[in-house]
């Protein structure tokens, strides 16, 4: 009788108990059920270049993408890969060395397909042989690329910048342009050959059923990656693994770059007309303009006057190029320049339409 008084003592304890336990809590702050992540649904911006221009024909005045103010850059910050041809080291590699190159010896590595060691030895420039085949061909041409984006990761360099050996580039330009943005970001920057993207079959991440559409930045221009996007691009890029990728695209090198960045990691192409091929008319470029520029180049054999039109000290016939004309306004103290008085050249040369004080310029003329 005792036991069973204690048992029902005991279960009506414990049932006061279970409800008076609520009643005796302080009131909580409940945390608030967590909310959905917002979606990005912002519609793919338009490819914009430096002067304002979409890839529709309209024209914008934006900041250009990434700009931050105080972003500091300097030269050796800048890995400048220059691909060429053994055949090509004394009729066009040469003639970069002694003018551009000469002032970025540090940050220019030249990619060919043989050994020079004589030049290497004379000019104190990197030449690097990439064992590729000296063939003008898909192959011979993305191998190269295959090996220039692996030396540009492995230098920690904050740009990948590639160029071709008819090709002179205006440092001071490239610095600025680049200063614009920062490394960190994905940026892709170039000039497109086409007027419009092209289209191949994606066999890399599908069966090639499915076509995709992309802009690309002709190598012939030249182009520049920061080092932010580089790195994304390692899964399909680096040791190469590029080449494998143009393969199953079946496009040449700087096609296979713009698939990349554009159709797999859905970056766009920034386009700048700054930078510029033997393709286009370069004597249209406007002549005050063109130290202003970040690559230049000039025609081939089948279009010897496809030129700048700059009057300096050498003659069509000395400077067939105009790269040493180039030089020696950007340079004029480099001492094979011919030594003139630059003040009365500037003043004779200037265009008319500008200021006396607006620095070095110089007219347009056909009589060399």
């Amino acid at each position: 009788m005792h036991r069973r008084f204690c048992f029902l003592f005991l279960l009506t304890f414990c049932s006061l108990l279970v409800l008076l336990i609520p009643a005796l809590q302080s009131p909580e702050h409940h945390l608030d059920p967590p909310q959905p992540r917002p979606q990005n649904r912002s519609a793919r911006p338009p490819h914009r270049g430096t002067s304002g221009e979409t890839d529709q024909g309209a024209t914008v005045r934006t900041q250009p993408l990434g700009l931050r103010p105080g972003d500091r850059l300097d030269l050796k910050d800048i890995f400048i890969a220059v691909k060429t041809t053994r055949k090509y080291h004394r009729s066009r590699l040469e003639l970069l060395i002694q003018t551009w190159v000469s002032q970025a010896k540090e940050q220019t590595f030249i990619f060919t397909d043989g050994e020079d060691q004589e030049l290497q030895g004379r000019t104190g420039t990197n030449i690097i042989n990439t064992n590729c085949s000296a063939a003008h061909s898909r192959q011979a041409l993305c191998c190269k690329m295959s090996v220039e984006y692996d030396r540009f990761i492995e230098s920690h360099k904050k740009w990948f910048c590639h160029v071709d050996d008819d090709n002179y580039v205006i440092l001071p330009g490239l610095r600025r342009l680049l200063s614009s943005y920062h490394h960190s970001q994905d940026v892709y920057l170039g000039r497109p050959s086409l007027d419009h993207p092209i289209q191949a079959a994606d066999r890399v991440t599908g069966d090639g059923k499915v076509s995709v559409k992309f802009w690309f930045a002709t190598g012939g221009a030249g182009f520049c990656i920061s080092r932010g996007l580089a790195l994304k691009m390692s899964p399909w890029a680096s040791l190469g693994n590029f080449i494998s990728t143009a393969e199953k695209i079946r496009l040449p090198d700087d096609c296979t770059i713009g698939f990349i960045i554009e159709a797999l990691l859905d970056v766009p192409l920034t386009h700048s007309h700054l930078f510029h091929s033997h393709l286009e008319n370069l004597q249209k470029l406007p002549v005050p303009t063109v130290l202003d520029q970040v690559t230049l180049s000039y025609g081939g054999y089948e279009n010897r006057r496809n030129v700048v039109s700059l009057v300096g000290g050498f003659s069509l016939a000395e400077d067939p190029t105009r790269f040493k004309t180039v030089h020696c306004l950007l340079y004029p103290d480099t001492e094979w320049c011919p030594k003139s008085d630059p003040g009365a050249e500037r003043k004779r040369n200037r265009h008319p339409a500008e200021p006396a004080a607006s620095g070095a310029r110089w007219k347009s003329s056909t009589k060399n």
